[in-house]
C-alpha cells in the first residue's frame, strides 16, 4: 500500500514538473500580458461607449420611454418602426440625406483628386500648399460654421458682394434660403473634407511607378492622357476606399448642419441624424429615436454592401 501511494506521489510530481513553464514560455506569457494591458483600455472603452449603447439602442427601438428614471419602459413591439413609415418628417430627412450624399461624394472625390495631382509635383513651397489645403479638415467645426455663415450672409456677405460685383443683381440667400441652404452646406462640406482625402490620394500617387509616365511621354501622350489612362486607373482601389468612407460620412452628418442652419430654414436641411436628435433630446421619445437610428444603420449597411458587391464593376468602369 505504501509503495503504491509513493508511486502515485512520484507520478503527480512528475506531471507537475512537466506542466511547469520554461523560462522562455514565461517570457512569452509576460510579453503577452503586457501587450494585453496596453489594448485593454481601448477594449473597455469600446465595450462601455460603443457596444453597450448599440445593444441598448436595439432594445429601446421596441420600447416607449421618455428617458426619465421615474418612468418605466413600455414594450410596444414594432410600433416605432410602423410610425416611421408614416412620418413625413422622417421621409423628408431621408430625402435630404440622399441629396446631400449624392452631390457631396462625387464633388469631394473630384476636388481631392485634382488637388492631389496638382500638388504631386516638385514646385517651390509645396509643403505650404499641402498644409493650406489640409488645414480646413483640422480646423474647429464651430469656427468653420461661424465663418462660413458670415461669408454666406445675404446682404453684406463677401460672397454675395462679389456676385453683385460681377453683375449678378439678385444673388442667392444661401443659408437663409430654403432653396440654397443645402447647396451651401454641400459647398462647405467639400471645402472641409477635400483636404483629408487629398492626403489619401497623395499617398496613393507616390506608389505609381514613374516609369509608366516616362513610357507614356516617349509615346507622345499628353498630360490629360496620362491622367486618364495611367493615374486614374492606378488609383481605382484608393478611389473606391474614398467613396466608401465619404458615403458613410455623409449619412452620419450632423454637426456642420446643426451649427450652420440647425436643420433650417424650416426643415430644408434636416437630415436623418437631425431627425434622431430632435426625437430624442427635444421630444424625449427615445424609443422612436432609437428606431430611426436602426433604420439609418440599415440604410448605410445596405449601401455599403452594394458598393462592395459592385467594386469589380466600379473598377472596370473607371
Amino acid at each position: 500500500m505504501y509503495i503504491k501511494d509513493r508511486q502515485k506521489a512520484l507520478y503527480y510530481r512528475k506531471g507537475e514538473k512537466d506542466m511547469a513553464l520554461t523560462p522562455k514560455q514565461k517570457r512569452v506569457v509576460k510579453n503577452n500580458l503586457i501587450g494585453y494591458s496596453f489594448i485593454l483600455p481601448n477594449f473597455i472603452g469600446y465595450f462601455l461607449f460603443i457596444f453597450v449603447p448599440v445593444v441598448f439602442s436595439f432594445v429601446l427601438s421596441v420600447m416607449k420611454w421618455n428617458g426619465s428614471a421615474n418612468t418605466p419602459m413600455e414594450f410596444v413591439g414594432f410600433d416605432n418602426f410602423v410610425r416611421l413609415m408614416g412620418d413625413s418628417t422622417f421621409k423628408m430627412s431621408v430625402g435630404h440625406t440622399f441629396y446631400y450624399a449624392i452631390f457631396t461624394v462625387p464633388l469631394t472625390v473630384a476636388a481631392a483628386l485634382l488637388i492631389a495631382v496638382l500638388l504631386n509635383s516638385k514646385i517651390k513651397g509645396i509643403v505650404v500648399y499641402r498644409t493650406a489645403f489640409f488645414f480646413p479638415y483640422i480646423a474647429s467645426l464651430v469656427a468653420v460654421g461661424a465663418v462660413w455663415n458670415m461669408l454666406f450672409m445675404k446682404d453684406v456677405g463677401p460672397i454675395n458682394e462679389f456676385l453683385r460685383a460681377i453683375g449678378i443683381s439678385n444673388p442667392p440667400g444661401w443659408v437663409a434660403s430654403v432653396k440654397w441652404a443645402m447647396p451651401a452646406i454641400i459647398i462647405v462640406s467639400v471645402w472641409k473634407y477635400m483636404g483629408y482625402y487629398m492626403i489619401v490620394y497623395l499617398a496613393a500617387l507616390q506608389g505609381i511607378s514613374k516609369e509608366l509616365y516616362e513610357a507614356a511621354s516617349l509615346d507622345g501622350a499628353t498630360g490629360w492622357k496620362k491622367l486618364r489612362y495611367i493615374t486614374i486607373p492606378m488609383l481605382k482601389p484608393t478611389t473606391f476606399f474614398v467613396v466608401i468612407m465619404l458615403t458613410i460620412q455623409c449619412f452620419k452628418v450632423f454637426d456642420l448642419i446643426y451649427i450652420m442652419t440647425g436643420g433650417g430654414p424650416g426643415r430644408a436641411t434636416q437630415v436623418m441624424v437631425n431627425h434622431i436628435y430632435d426625437a430624442a433630446f427635444t421630444n424625449f421619445e427615445f424609443g422612436y429615436a432609437s428606431a430611426s437610428a436602426i433604420v439609418l444603420f440599415a440604410i448605410v449597411l445596405v449601401i455599403t454592401l452594394i458598393q462592395f458587391r459592385g467594386e469589380k464593376k466600379f473598377t472596370e468602369w473607371m
